[in-house]
């Protein structure tokens, strides 16, 4: 009754929960969509459209040991892992450069706009003239799909950094480059971190886009293999082995974060 009464913790705006409580909420939301597929499943026949949670289990353990699956998901893995950190690599300096000074903002954030409403599959063919068809085409296509909406937020986390802090740095005489440097970015990182992770997301979800340019390996083309030969177990398997390590990923980050900025955690 604690937990659900109108003082508890779960329903204090911002409240605090205590690490017990919080794995116990969340295994019950990760397992109650499983639960709700097996019993969807129970009088169907039909794998076709729903398969049975069984029939997907046996699908990976055959796909383990036949088909290559290891392959599959370090190959997906290094794609998305390329992808991002060249988005980042440039993303993150070009923010703060937009952030930062208005005169970059308005020469490059309307163009950045721009481009970021254009969907990344429409790239594709362009991908294909201009680079190929190896692994660098599958790399820019993520790139593509990252790149621009990662700019934007990232000129927005610095845009937070509160002027009152910008203002002191100036009077204590510190010049364009050291106000960047060690003030800016610095009090940004926490929020750049938030960034990083959400577009990490994002990198995954553009993943079966790029390996529609001439794959033979990967998560995303055995969704689209499967596809052609109805094979729905395969799909689902993919679908939640895409999910599973992105889940993986975002927890990595999030205790990332926690190390690098502890403050943050402390309760007042």
């Amino acid at each position: 009754m604690k937990l659900i009464s109108a003082s508890s913790p779960l329903w204090t705006i911002r409240g605090h929960l205590s690490r017990r409580h919080y794995w116990l909420l969340a295994s019950i939301g990760l397992l109650l969509p499983f639960c709700v597929w097996w019993f969807f499943t129970l009088n169907s026949s039909d794998e076709l459209f729903l398969p049975k949670p069984w029939s997907v289990i046996t699908r990976l353990i055959t796909w383990w040991q036949e088909d290559g699956l290891w392959t599959d998901i370090t190959i997906s893995v290094y794609r998305v892992m390329a992808g991002f950190m060249l988005s980042a690599a440039i993303a993150v300096p070009l923010g703060l450069l937009i952030g930062s000074y208005k005169s970059v903002q308005a020469f490059l954030e309307p163009l950045t706009d721009f481009i970021r409403y254009m969907p990344a599959v429409a790239f594709i063919p362009l991908v294909m003239l201009w680079i190929g068809i190896d692994e660098s085409s599958k790399i820019a296509i993520i790139f593509i799909g990252t790149f621009f909406q990662m700019v934007l937020m990232v000129a927005e986390d610095v845009r937070r950094v509160p002027m009152a802090q910008i203002e002191a740095a100036q009077t204590m005489g510190a010049n364009r480059e050291e106000m960047i440097r060690l003030v800016i970015f610095p009090s940004a990182k926490p929020a750049l971190m938030d960034t990083l992770r959400v577009t990490m997301g994002w990198a995954w979800t553009y993943l079966v886009v790029a390996e529609l340019v001439a794959a033979n390996s990967g998560l995303g083309y055995a969704i689209l293999k499967a596809q052609r030969f109805l094979q729905t177990d395969k799909i689902f398997a993919s679908m939640l082995l895409i999910g599973l390590i992105g889940l993986l990923t975002d927890q990595l980050f999030r205790a990332l974060h926690r190390k690098a900025f502890p403050w943050l955690y402390l309760r007042g």
